[in-house]
């Protein structure tokens, strides 16, 4: 009797596993499936927050998010890139790294903006994306301190506009000073700075591409292949945390390449 009830128990938990293989197996075969890719994807403008001016009016920051693992794209300001309602060209990147970038530039808006909408569209590989700025309570950020550290931006200066030639190297250089936050484990400060193409007909080669701030201000070589003006974006970062919206300084320089 004991032998039969174990072979009948043995033969359940079978027929229940291969159930169980069978439910699992046609949800898995349901469920979507998202592959990263390195080319061939679009990119999502994205609405990063707004802040009050000290002179009443606002500052609304837009960021994007490239959804390819390595191609940088580049859409020029018109049809495919603009903002509205009003001028097409609020100073928008045409040229967008990958993945996630925050704070890509910011549109100061007027004291009586009140509950209007300015609205970023991007098209690429046939579809488009827009995105609406407000200035819902739900959207506002600080960018100028930190409240947990007291940290603030570092201060950046560049120089005045450039104009070179093509495949000439050119020094890009900004003057950097730093509050001192925040501290590292170590009691050291580090402040780095990101070379950027965010305009221009061509592409551009930095060396180096990223550095850390030296001596108050840091340098860097930039080649340009085909004529045209170029906006070139210096990202200067003390070492704030990913997921906050300070403290870092977006400065822009302009090269004029014959």
């Amino acid at each position: 009797m004991r032998s039969v009830t174990t072979q009948t128990g043995f033969r359940l938990a079978i027929v229940i596993g291969v159930l169980l293989m069978t439910v699992f197996a046609v949800m898995n075969a349901q469920l979507p499936v998202t592959l990263p890719h390195d080319t061939g994807q679009t990119i999502a403008p994205v609405f990063d927050g707004w802040e009050p001016n000290g002179d009443g009016t606002f500052s609304l920051y837009f960021g994007y998010m490239n959804r390819n693992y390595k191609e940088e794209l580049d859409i020029p300001v018109g049809p495919d890139n603009h903002l509205e309602p009003g001028n097409a060209d609020r100073g928008q990147p045409t040229h967008f790294l990958t993945r996630r970038t925050k704070k890509a530039f910011r549109v100061v808006v007027p004291k009586n903006f009140g509950d209007q909408k300015l609205t970023w569209s991007l098209s690429i590989h046939g579809h488009t994306e827009t995105v609406p700025g407000s200035l819902r309570p739900q959207y506002q950020i600080n960018t100028v301190r930190d409240e947990e550290d007291g940290n603030t931006p570092p201060v950046v200066t560049v120089g005045s506009d450039q104009t070179v030639k093509s495949h000439t190297a050119v020094t890009l250089s900004v003057g950097v000073t730093d509050d001192g936050l925040p501290k590292r484990r170590d009691g050291s400060t580090r402040v780095t700075v990101e070379w950027r193409k965010f305009r221009g007909p061509g592409p551009v080669t930095f060396n180096p591409p990223q550095q850390t701030v030296k001596d108050g201000g840091a340098s860097t070589t930039a080649t340009f292949v085909e004529p045209g003006t170029y906006m070139i974006q210096a990202s200067v970062n003390d070492g704030s945390e990913a997921g906050t919206f300070c403290c870092w300084t977006n400065v822009q320089m302009r090269v004029l390449v014959q």
